[in-house]
């Protein structure tokens, strides 16, 4: 539920967030409160769980995650129509253990012949894995490719699960990627495969810290958060 009620410091805003906006976020959240004596309380989940949170009935002052989640949500209005704001935009990368061959999969022929050679491959439920998922189907081997599936524990990035040695090849947002120790990081996808991933923040039209909560979201856009965000894998929208 919200937690609407104001503190001596300011107010108190109740964001729920997909972990792929976590590393950024943990940096941006108290230098937000730093500068203006707002709280932020924040809940970190990953985007399928928090959408049927949402949808059995948490609320909050604003929710931050790619469109793939708040664009259903807003469509249901279980999220504010028209509040919803870019700050920030993320493409997929693949990674593979450190230590391990780097393949080439500068482009979609070798990228396929890469992901049919692997044994096992990690991708998550969220954005990034909606739009390998989407991404394997054009290069017609969906099927194939699923069945290599290792799925990460809630919770877990796709890195991890690559870094214990239990996946090939993992795929996830560069965003998530880079925070993950024992592993390292292919080439960009080739630009005819890739698909940009936006995140916004978007108002919980039961939110009743508004003002604050639009504070927060022009910080996420202010020039102060966009040099965070470049230095955790996300581009400034």
């Amino acid at each position: 539920m919200s937690m609407g009620a104001g503190t001596a410091q300011g107010a108190e805003i109740v964001v729920l967030s997909t972990i792929s906006a976590k590393e950024a976020l943990i940096e941006l959240v108290p230098a937000f409160e730093r500068a203006t004596g707002h709280k932020v309380s924040i809940t970190y989940a990953g985007g399928p769980g928090l959408t049927e949170r949402i949808r059995k009935g948490t609320s909050g002052d604003l929710f931050i995650g790619p469109e793939e989640f708040s664009g259903p949500l807003i469509d249901e209005g279980r999220l504010l129509a028209g509040s919803r704001t870019a700050f920030a935009r993320s493409t997929t990368g693949l990674a593979v253990r450190a230590g391990a061959p780097k393949p080439d999969i500068s482009s979609a022929e070798k990228l396929k012949y890469v992901l049919l050679a692997a044994g096992t491959v990690s991708y998550s439920a969220g954005a990034s894995g909606i739009n390998f998922v989407r991404m394997t189907d054009r290069l017609g081997i969906a099927d194939v490719v699923a069945a290599k599936r290792v799925a990460p524990r809630p919770g877990e990035l796709v890195g991890a699960v690559v870094a214990r040695g239990d996946a090939d090849i993992g795929v996830q947002q560069f965003s998530e990627l880079l925070p993950v120790a024992g592993i390292q990081i292919l080439d960009p996808l080739p630009a005819e495969l890739q698909e940009t991933i936006i995140y916004g923040a978007t108002a919980f039209p039961q939110s009743t810290q508004r003002e604050a909560a639009q504070a927060f979201v022009r910080f996420l856009r202010s020039e102060a958060a966009r040099a965070v965000l470049r230095r955790k894998g996300l581009d400034p929208a």
